[in-house]
Parts: C-alpha cells; structure tokens; sequence
C-alpha cells in the first residue's frame, strides 16, 4: 500500500508539473533537428516559434508548429490561406479544427515524401502518428472531452518491473501502453492512405484491423513504428533484389521482384508435373511467376501472367508421385501450358506459406486482368501495377513483422478484396474513374488548391512513390522531382472511392451478421433437418390438408360452396388477382410486424427433436434416403424414356393413341376460352371423391395406369471408358 501511494504522489506530481510547464512541453514538441540537413537550420522566428491557434489542442497546435516549419510558412499565414482560399462549409465551428489540421498535415506529408529515405526517419514516423492522435481530439472542446472521459486505471500504480517487453507477439507488448496514446481507426483511415507507402485508401481498414488485433482495435506507437521499420526494410530489400540476385531472371525493362521462395534448400518450393517432382525456387514479379529448379543450368521456367490465356491459379492438394495427400500448393494453368503445374510450399505446420503465395500471385493476376478490361496504357497502366506492388509490400510487412496472415483479417490486396467485398465492382469502377484522371502534365504550381476541390488531374502518386524508392516501372517517362504530387485528397470531404467502399463495408458487415443467424441455426442428423423443414412449412402443409379435406367431399355442404366460388373467380377472371393480392397482403403484414415489434426478440420456431441415433442408424437412414432419391431417378429415367418410345414409334398403337389425342387437345385448346378449360379441369379434379363420379373416375385412371405401364422403354446402351481400350487389344 505504501508503494501505490509514493505511486499516486509520483504521478500527482508529475500531472503539476507538466500544467506548470507548458511552455517547456511546446518547445519540446518543437524541437529543432540536427544541423546535417533535414528541416535543418535556424529558422526565422515567426516559424521557429508558432503563435498557438486558440482553436486548437496542444498536441494540433504542436502538429500544426511542425507542419510551419516542415512547409516554412508561418501558422497565421496557415490559416489565412485556409480562411480564404477554403470554402465555408468546411469551415464550420464544429469541424473548423479538425479540417485545419488536415489542411496542415496534408500538405506536410507531401512535403515530406520528396525527401529521400524518409521512411527510416524517426522523426516522420512520431509526426504522422502524433497527427492521428491530434486528429481525434483536435480542438480544446474535444480534448478536455477526452480528459473528461478517461478514468484512472487502479492498474497504473503498479510496480514498473512487473512486466516485460518480452511477449510471444509484438502486439501484446504493445497493451502495456497508455489507452490515450492509440489511435483510432478513423484517424488512421483519414490519415494514412495519404502516404500511398504506408497504407491504401481501399484497404486501409484491413490494415488497421492488422495492426490492432492484439491490442483491442486501438493502434499503439510501438506496433505502427515497427510496421513502418519492416515496411522501409522490404523497399530497401526490393531494391537490392534488381541487382546479382535477379540477374539469371532476365527481366524486361520495368519488372520488379515483388518476393522469392525457395532459396534456402530445407524449404524449397517444389514443382510438381504429372508425377515428376523436383525443387527449386520460385520468383513473383509485376508480370510474370518464374521458377528455378536446383542444381540445374537450365534458364528458370517463365510464366506470364499478363496475357489474356485463360489462367487459373487456386490452391491445390499434391504430393508424391501425384498423391493428393497435403494441402500445400496452387496450381497453375493455362492455354500455353500442356498440363496444369503445381508449386508445393513444403513446411512443418499449417499452410500459411500457401496462401501468402497464393494471394500474391492472385494480385497480380487481377491487376492484370484490371489493366486488360479497362484498357490502360502508358502512365495510368503503370500507376495500377505501382498500386498492387505496393500492398504487396505493405502485406509482406505484416507478415514479417507480426507473424501474422491473412486468414486472421481480411486481406491487404487490393484486387483480391474487391473480388471478395460485396460491391467490389463498384469500388473496381471508382478505381477507374480515378486512375483515368492520371496524367504527368500536372502543373508545379498547385500550392494548397488541391485540398480545397476535386482536382481535374492526377499525379501517379504509387508510381511516382516507387520511383523514389528506386524501383522504376514506366521507362522515358518525365517523372523528375519537380513533378508536382496532386492526390485525391480533399480537406473535410470524403473522395468517391473511399464512398465506394464504404458502402461495400456496409454491405460485408450485414452480410457476415446474416451469415452468424445462418451458423447459428445449422443442424445435424437428416431426421433433425427434416423436423425443422416440416415446421418451417406447417402452414402450407395445413392449407394442403385442408384443400384435400374439401376435395374428399367428406362435408358436401362446404366442398360445394368452395367449388362454386373457385369456379366463379376462374371465369370471371378474378383468379387473375388472386396472386398480386397475396403479394400485397404479404407486403402489408411484413410492414405491420416491423412498426409493432421494434425491440422485441425475433419470435423462435420451436421444434420437436426427433429421438436421437447412434453412428450406425444414422447410416442407416441416410442409407434409406439415398435409395429413395435413386428411386425417383429411376422413375423419372423412365418416364423420359418412355416419352422418347411414344415419339419413335416404338410401340405404334401407344403411338397412335397419343398423336389422336394432341390433335383433340389442339382443336379443343383452339376453339374452347382458357378460362372454361382451367374450370372444366379445376372441376373434374375437385369432383373425383363424389360418390356418383367415383367408380367412372377409378375405373379410367385405372385404364391410363395400364396404358402406360404396356408403353415399352426405349433402349438405352452404357459405354464403359475402357470398353474401347480393350477392343482395341
């Protein structure tokens, strides 16, 4: 007790001493960077030291500072340039702060990015970050809110030494964090995707969800400075892969290594064709798989996924000499290729390695397939390739960093995401509409006009971004450091795409509520599944029921009265209602019950459970079931069968029959009102139970019954896959 009181003194004290020292906490958000040349040198002094923005939290105006001097422009300047050139209905008292901070940090940022190895910079990493915390609580209103809700943890007394940066995961040591220094996923959606390195506008959510998985949806410094560390290490590893290492490759001019497999040889990848089998290396680029077996002076095996040639990629199962035994490989095919090739990714446990694979080669793929159906060419083909490449990177990150896949969130690849989303064409065709508007004929001289609209024009931002990092796609192409960077990103306003895909979040979020109530109410044992059908239909088997009762005539008094008032709605063409008023009424009673039960648990369809089986009488009865469905089979076979007699003229007296009695039916069917027909049949069924009509009606279905079982089958002869083989012999 002693140790969390001198704790809570601690603490206390610390609280005074930071409100005493205000001004020692701006300047420390100020500080000054070394003199070897980033944001270098003494300022002058209207940016050196910012007036704060009474508006503005602490750490906006602290954001705000860094932003004036990273643009040297002073913050008063700032804001009159968002007052004036900015339209009002961004400039509202409620978002007035927030959209200020965007105006501010976007611009930084792209600032920033013409600065080479930024990346590694520890400083851009504490910026950005500091950015989406200053994006949730950016005016004081929004911050004293903030301080308001938070509650002091009993936990934050605790003794220091008693947990260790040593976890399983790094997103568990991430926990141990203060709450108030994790970022939401809205301030990271709005933030991030501005850096195309650091996260994509389409599956920014993905990412975050990523990040967040350990530590409960709350992003934590630690976690999103050790994915910017491994993402600027796997640039840098690309880079080098353009050189010795991908020499035997022979790339075309433009294609970049995106990753490698199988070099170390404990975990080769092998190739599999037919029942041969040998290891090697597989290699991904932007437009083709290729594959270096070991040991072998042959050139590596190119296949090239940009050609419409009907390709299949899709996991697979392999084994030894063609075994179908793990489940470890995809499986390759096209029109070029004679049969399907398959790449096992051999490892101890799981099929991890599979699907990374799996969706990386899928990725470029769709790209592909993107590029073909749209018809890019030039400049706006190549921003689509730089933008799967870049969530391949950002995927691979992920991976590497966190130990993390796919099959624990949804996946970082564009293109793979937009075939899953519900909606994903959509998100596809707004895709389109803005890689149209890609062009390097962007003027220099767009200042901050760019946040305040939609610009007509676009910068290829991905492409332009892997140029900086020394991976270059489009070749001769003007791309210098004067170009300008002109995104789609408007201050307070929300761009068609990331619409696009909200809706299409929308609608996947409905979709996996649904399918839940779907698992949920999935049972097991066929008799158990057909108790619940039965229930689930009890009310048409009753009208049923209740249709035979009256069509037996056991209560002729009601039996009559029906049929003369479904006579009478047959001819005079009330019937024709009948159904548009079920509809409607239907309609009616689906509305009522939504306005008067609001709130109130879903009425249960409660089920008798059938007594239960063991293992062997449920064979048993799906042994049963199987017989009776191959019994209706057989019936209908045969009914075919003997239609097909009948129309040959196998038997000709059936023959002769059948062909007198269609005329009759023509002739009667052109002369006779569809109505009287519909009556005339409607009473011939109803009255077959009547006591005069009963022997007559026996006695013909009796003569059709006989009839038909003389019509023979016609011949039908099975020819077995080997019976030519060994004629043949």
């Amino acid at each position: 007790m002693e140790e969390d009181g001198a704790g809570g003194a601690k603490v206390g004290a610390l609280e005074n001493f930071m409100r005493t020292q205000q001004s020692s906490l701006k300047s420390l958000f100020q500080r000054k960077k070394s003199s070897s040349g980033r944001d270098g040198d003494a300022s002058p002094s209207p940016i050196a030291s910012p007036k704060p923005i009474p508006q503005l939290s602490l750490l906006a105006n602290s954001v705000v500072s860094r932003c004036s001097k990273i643009l040297e422009i002073a913050t008063e300047d700032l804001q009159h340039h968002f007052d004036v050139e900015l339209p009002e209905s961004v400039k509202q008292l409620l978002t007035y702060a927030r959209n200020f901070l965007e105006f501010c940090s976007f611009q930084a940022l792209h600032q920033v990015m013409k600065k080479p190895d930024y990346l590694s910079d520890p400083e851009f990493r504490q910026l950005m970050f500091d950015m989406m915390l200053a994006w949730e609580t950016p005016s004081v209103a929004s911050e004293q809110e903030n301080k308001d809700a938070a509650s002091p943890s009993k936990q934050d007394s605790e003794d220091e030494d008693g947990w260790s940066l040593f976890y399983s995961s790094p997103t568990n040591m991430a926990m141990q964090v203060d709450e108030k220094k994790s970022v939401g996923q809205e301030a990271f959606a709005r933030i991030a995707p501005v850096c195309p390195a650091i996260a994509d506008a389409i599956t920014v959510h993905n990412l975050f969800d990523a990040l967040t998985s350990s530590s409960g949806h709350r992003l934590h410094f630690l976690v999103y400075d050790k994915y910017i560390r491994t993402l600027d290490k796997i640039f840098k590893a690309a880079k080098s892969t353009l050189g010795p290492s991908a020499a035997n490759l022979q790339l075309t001019k433009g294609e970049i290594v995106l990753d490698m497999d199988g070099a170390n040889p404990v975990l080769p990848v092998l190739k599999h064709v037919g029942i041969s089998a040998w290891p090697g290396k597989l290699t991904l680029t932007n437009c083709a798989l290729y594959f270096d077996s070991m040991g072998g002076g042959d050139k590596p095996m190119r296949y090239d996924l940009t050609e419409d040639t009907k390709q299949v990629i899709k996991p697979e199962l392999t084994g030894p000499l063609g075994a179908r035994i793990f489940d470890k490989a995809i499986m390759y095919k096209s029109i070029l290729v004679p049969e399907p090739v398959y790449f096992e990714f051999t490892e101890f446990k799981g099929n991890a390695r599979r699907d990374y694979w799996l969706g990386i080669c899928l990725e470029i793929l769709r790209v592909q397939w993107f590029i073909r159906r749209y018809n890019f060419k030039g400049i706006q083909r190549s921003e689509i390739l730089a933008r799967a490449i870049l969530g391949i990177f950002r995927y691979r990150a992920i991976k590497e960093a966190f130990h993390v896949f796919s099959s624990q969130y949804k996946t970082l690849l564009i293109f793979n995401l937009a075939e899953s989303l519900p909606g994903g064409d959509m998100v596809l065709e707004a895709l389109s509409s803005r890689v149209s508007r890609i062009t390097t004929d962007v003027s220099s001289d767009v200042g901050s006009v760019q946040y305040m609209k939609w610009p007509s024009k676009l910068s290829p931002v991905s492409l332009k971004l892997l140029e900086h990092f020394g991976l270059n796609l489009e070749i001769g192409t003007n791309m210098g450091e004067e170009m300008a960077i002109v995104g789609d990103f408007c201050v307070g306003e929300t761009s068609p795409l990331e619409i696009a895909l909200k809706q299409s979040i929308l609608d996947t979020d409905r979709a996996e509520a649904a399918q839940a109530t779907v698992d949920q109410v999935k049972v097991e044992g066929i008799d158990t599944n057909v108790a619940v059908m039965k229930e689930l239909l009890l009310p048409f088997i009753k009208l049923g029921l209740r249709i035979n009762l009256l069509a037996s005539w056991k209560d002729p008094y009601k039996s009559t009265v029906f049929m003369i008032l479904v006579s009478y709605l047959i001819i005079s063409g009330w019937i024709g209602f009948i159904l548009p008023s079920i509809l409607v009424l239907v309609a009616i009673v689906m509305l009522w019950r939504k306005q008067f039960n609001k709130g109130k648990e879903p009425k249960v369809v409660r089920v008798k459970v059938p007594p239960s089986k063991n293992a062997v009488e449920q064979l048993l009865v799906l042994q049963d079931a199987i017989s009776q469905f191959e019994s209706l089979i057989q019936a209908v076979n045969v009914g075919l069968l003997k239609i097909r007699a009948i129309t040959l003229a196998i038997l000709p007296q059936a023959t002769d029959t059948t062909a007198i009695s269609l005329v009759a039916m023509a002739v009667i069917l052109a002369f006779v009102p569809v109505k009287y027909l519909i009556t005339i049949a409607f009473i011939e069924w109803f009255t077959r139970e009547v006591e005069l009509r009963k022997a007559s009606s026996d006695r013909l279905e009796r003569r059709i019954r006989e009839w038909w079982f003389r019509v023979p089958a016609a011949p039908v002869q099975l020819i077995r896959p080997d019976d030519g083989k060994k004629k043949k012999k």
